[in-house]
């Protein structure tokens, strides 16, 4: 398939390109910069100069694939609210250049947060009036426009070699600044993660087998601890481990206070059943057991 891929020079969206480019796809990359063209040209993938602002790049780009996978997000950690309407954009605009042509549609969503204590699987849905990413509510209502879309939710705690800013590398920032590697309470609050390179799988499988209005969790170590998290770190830091009281987790850890202190375990087992999605590469604590992530400033 000729597919056209936003976000294809990130972290995640550059493992995707080479996952379909390995399958024997032919990939077309939003590219917004020179740089961003050039990575593309040189992993082999084509290039559609422009941005998820610029409704034009992104017609053209959807209608000369046979399918989109969509990644980008403006990322505005200042104004969440202005960066989730350029997406439900973004979305819209593909998602009508493709209807009524049953071509695959990949969107990019993550992880809800659900009850607490209580497994988050393919069928938990988000909070209406929570902060979320609005992926899914803009793009599950063409399935019914005959465009076969579908969602993929990776973990927030996506790593691999090559992260430099996503949220593993800013924890272990926040622990060799304050010089102890924190949890929260006895640290028993579960999390989930999964390797970029298996994430890059199952986009590649949703765009290739993807049923019409199915979402999918990339999501690998299902129910890790907070404080084996904070263990693992701290060893190859050799700084402290410590617990910190809830009241004083937001100062320790600022925003990332949200993420270490809620118990979200979460499961892909449907996605593995009805994708046959294997994940196969390092988990977290491997990753954090490797040099990569230490050995940047």
């Amino acid at each position: 398939m000729r597919i056209f891929v936003t976000g294809s020079t990130g972290f995640i969206g550059s493992a995707v390109v080479r996952e379909l480019l390995d399958a024997g796809h032919t990939v077309i990359g939003l590219a917004r910069s020179k740089s961003s063209a050039q990575l593309l040209e040189k992993m082999g993938a084509a290039v559609q100069e422009g941005s998820l602002e610029d409704v034009d790049s992104l017609k053209r780009g959807a209608d000369s694939a046979d399918a989109v996978i969509h990644i980008a997000f403006a990322h505005n950690l200042s104004d969440f609210d202005a960066g989730a309407e350029t997406d439900r954009r973004a979305i819209e605009t593909i998602g009508e250049t493709l209807a009524g042509s049953h071509r695959p549609f990949v969107v990019t969503s993550g992880v809800p947060v659900g009850t607490p204590g209580q497994v988050v699987t393919e069928n938990t849905g988000f909070d209406p009036i929570g902060p979320h990413r609005l992926s899914e509510t803009a793009a599950l209502p063409y399935a019914k426009r005959d465009v076969l879309v579908s969602v993929v939710r990776p973990s927030r705690l996506v790593h691999g070699e090559g992260d430099m800013h996503a949220f593993v590398p800013l924890f272990i920032d926040i622990a060799r600044k304050k010089g102890v590697s924190a949890y929260i309470g006895d640290g028993s609050n579960r999390c989930h993660a999964v390797h970029r390179l298996d994430v890059a799988n199952l986009f590649c499988l949703a765009v290739e087998r993807a049923t019409a209005g199915s979402r999918y969790q990339a999501v690998d170590d299902g129910e890790i601890t907070f404080r084996e998290i904070a263990e693992a770190i701290g060893k190859r830091l050799h700084i402290p481990v410590v617990s910190i009281s809830p009241e004083e987790a937001m100062n320790h850890f600022g925003f990332l206070g949200l993420i270490a202190g809620t118990d979200n375990p979460a499961s892909s087992e449907i996605t593995r059943k009805t994708l046959g999605w294997h994940p196969a590469h390092p988990s977290l604590l491997q990753d954090l057991e490797a040099d990569f992530y230490f050995t940047f400033s």
